[in-house]
């Protein structure tokens, strides 16, 4: 029994150690396995960083996209209210152009018609002149020029009454009867009377004596 002892004993040991060897293998493992489970969780922990810093700046470029189609519609609509305003003016230019163009023709047209009417004027007032250059040497011819002017003032009149349906008393002023006379200018006296044109039922008379028209 003596010599067995020792052989139990040794066995014992041996399948101690052989126990904390495996022990320490598997510890070993387990600890490789934990670091290495570890190094996993760091990468991911830097990928998920990573990925975290990507979306966030993907974010910040939405944020800058979204902000410059923003702007870009805020241009569009200047520019096309600049294109609007631009036409407006353009139309408001041409119109300007268009009626400048008129009041110019219509201004030459005027002086035309204003030279051509003192051109008239001017012969009118000679032709005046000298009828009353020849009528200041006979007086017969005065009163005979005379009586004619108050002919034309009363048919001037009396055309002014039926056209404007007036009756017998109605008193015309020269504005009235001047369309109605010759050139629509007032005759002048030659012997320098003054005319007065009277209701329509009397007629026109003349400041100097003898110039007279006849009722008959």
């Amino acid at each position: 029994m003596k010599s067995i002892l020792p052989w139990i004993l040794v066995l014992g040991l041996g399948v101690g150690l052989a126990s904390v060897f495996v022990s320490s293998r598997a510890k070993d493992t387990e600890i490789a396995k934990l670091r290495a489970e570890s190094q996993q969780a760091e990468t991911l922990r830097a990928e998920l960083e990573t990925t975290r810093a990507q979306v966030k700046t993907t974010g910040d470029q939405l944020t800058a996209l979204r902000s410059d189609q923003g702007e870009l519609l805020r241009l569009r609509n200047e520019v096309g209210q600049l294109r609007g305003d631009r036409q407006q003016l353009s139309k408001q230019v041409q119109s300007a152009l268009s009626q400048a163009e008129l009041a110019k023709s219509q201004a030459a047209q005027a002086a035309q018609t204003g030279a051509a009417r003192a051109q008239e004027l001017a012969r009118l007032q000679g032709e005046v002149a000298l009828r009353k250059h020849a009528a200041d040497q006979d007086p017969n011819a005065q009163r005979d020029g005379c009586i004619n002017n108050l002919r034309q003032i009363d048919a001037a009149k009396q055309q002014w009454g039926l056209e404007n349906n007036k009756t017998a008393e109605a008193m015309p002023v020269a504005t009235d009867i001047l369309p109605y006379l010759k050139d629509k200018t007032a005759p002048i006296c030659p012997a320098g009377g003054t005319y007065t044109i009277n209701a329509l039922n009397q007629v026109p008379t003349c400041s100097i004596p003898g110039h007279v028209l006849s009722t008959q």
